[in-house]
């Protein structure tokens, strides 16, 4: 597994991995061990997508920035 953050004028955060299997939106339930990331990131970004290559795949959010003062 890879973290890449990128600041520019939005934060991204890449997480990549090397399965193929496509993440999947859902509510997890209390006692259920997995199935919150992709739900949370839906929730807090403002964008987000999957890319997928030959070494696996690239889940990414992008979050605004606040406007630095002039």
């Amino acid at each position: 597994m890879r973290l890449r953050l990128i600041k520019d004028r939005t934060l991204t955060c890449e997480v990549h991995d090397s399965s193929h299997t496509t993440p999947r939106l859902r509510h997890a339930g209390i006692v259920d061990e997995g199935g919150r990331g992709l739900f949370s990131c839906a929730q807090l970004a403002q964008n987000w997508g999957i890319r997928y290559n030959g070494r696996g795949k690239t889940v990414w959010t992008e979050q605004p920035l606040p406007q630095r003062p002039e």
